[in-house]
């Protein structure tokens, strides 16, 4: 049992864990929290978060960075079970409504476009950017905690913004699937697309890629050395 009241299940996800990336897309200098996350599409459905964890999560994003400290996020959060992660449910696209709401909870996220009389945004143009990092700190945390985060996109987010009546100067942004991986021979159930998503290797760009110097396109001086 953990120290937040929360089961410990670091070793169960290593035992589950549903991709064998070849060493290369999975460097060991990076830190197991991030060497070991993935984007899981198979969950436990018998797993529940806690309200200790779930606000640990969260405190994550709070101690983000943002810019001028606007910390211009937000979330909506349903747990598996409630009103609020039902009606998520109903507003996930076709293909996500297959594997999301095993999740133990779905988070979506929001970030602020415009100043009203309770929160000042100063630096709006970087409030996605801040949101991204805010998500980003989520993920990490819920690593560290055994569990794993799936980012997506695909849900009505008009209907969203509506439903849950999102304020003007807000902009529903993205989901979240937060939970508990499901076992390797755990996926019966899902649909074979599901099941080979699942099983696909992880793969990453090369740095020569996408880190430069002197000019865009050419690669960093200390990659080619």
């Amino acid at each position: 049992m953990r120290e937040d009241g929360e089961r410990d299940v670091t070793h169960e996800i290593d035992r589950a864990g549903r991709h064998t990336p070849p060493p290369a897309a999975q460097p060991e200098i990076l830190t197991p929290l991030l060497r070991d996350r993935e984007s899981v599409m198979v969950y436990d459905r018998t797993h529940e978060l806690g309200p200790d964890a779930l606000r640990a999560i969260l405190e994550a994003a709070r101690w983000s960075p943002s810019a001028g400290n606007s910390q211009p996020w937000g979330f909506i959060v349903g747990r598996r079970g409630d009103d609020t992660h039902a009606a998520m449910v109903e507003l996930l696209s076709s293909a996500n409504q297959v594997w999301a709401p095993s999740a133990s909870a779905i988070i979506l996220t929001l970030h602020q476009v415009a100043t009203d009389e309770d929160h000042e945004i100063a630096y709006s143009d970087y409030a996605m950017f801040d949101l991204g990092q805010a998500v980003a700190h989520i993920t990490v945390q819920a690593r560290s905690m055994g569990l794993q985060v799936r980012q997506f996109g695909g849900f009505d987010h008009r209907a969203a913004t509506e439903r849950f009546a999102v304020p003007p100067h807000w902009a529903v942004t993205t989901g979240l699937a937060l939970g508990l991986p499901a076992g390797p021979d755990d996926d019966t159930e899902m649909p074979d697309w599901v099941r080979t998503r699942a099983r696909l290797p992880r793969s990453r760009l090369p740095l020569e890629g996408f880190v430069h110097s002197g000019k865009f396109g050419h690669p960093a001086d200390f990659l080619t050395d």
